[in-house]
């Protein structure tokens, strides 16, 4: 399956993929400067720029970022470190084909990029990442896979995310392996 990564960090789910030999057609940053732009730079990846500044609105680069990948032939789109909300035009563009890893065990603390701070704050015992169909609601679509991470006592927000993409590099690839199964079985994704 023709995989498009859209990131904004560091893109450790990125390299986790390439370097499981997924095909990753084309990687979409809002992010040039990047870690995860560099890699795809490195790795001699399409990588398209769509910063929020160059279009008139969110929905505008989510049509240019959309038109780009389909273009590239993307068969599954994959949200690893996208820090931004992709608009209804892009989730409808694909189809049940767009899945973001989010670093909590939704439907707990969704909906942000501090979803780590949050769990640490509200003092649980137990966090862990999601894999989820990508739908209008945020944060809010059918769940593929989980994966539980504990809290330990003197927990720092870097410590518990490293501990925390640890699952996230085992269970992303487990949740693209399962919609290739569905897809080849002609099943929903839902």
């Amino acid at each position: 399956m023709k995989l498009g990564v859209l990131v904004s960090g560091r893109g450790t789910n990125l390299r986790n993929l390439v370097d499981r030999d997924f095909e990753v057609v084309a990687v979409a940053t809002n992010r040039g400067g990047c870690p995860a732009a560099g890699f795809a730079r490195e790795r001699g990846l399409p990588l398209g720029v769509f910063s929020q500044k160059a279009y008139a609105s969110a929905a505008e680069r989510d049509a240019a970022m959309a038109g780009w990948l389909r273009e590239a032939g993307v068969e599954l789109v994959v949200a690893a470190g996208w820090d931004r909300v992709l608009s209804d035009g892009f989730v409808a563009a694909f189809p049940d084909r767009v899945v973001n890893i989010h670093p909590s065990l939704l439907p707990a603390f969704a909906g942000g990029m501090d979803a780590v701070e949050q769990a640490l704050g509200q003092g649980v015992k137990i966090t862990g990442c999601t894999v989820h169909l990508v739908t209008s609601a945020v944060d809010a679509g059918p769940i593929l896979v989980q994966a539980a991470v504990p809290v330990l006592d003197g927990d720092t927000p870097e410590s518990l995310h490293e501990r925390i993409r640890h699952e996230e590099h085992r269970i992303l690839p487990e949740a693209i392996h399962l919609i290739e199964r569905r897809v080849e079985a002609g099943a929903a994704l839902r």
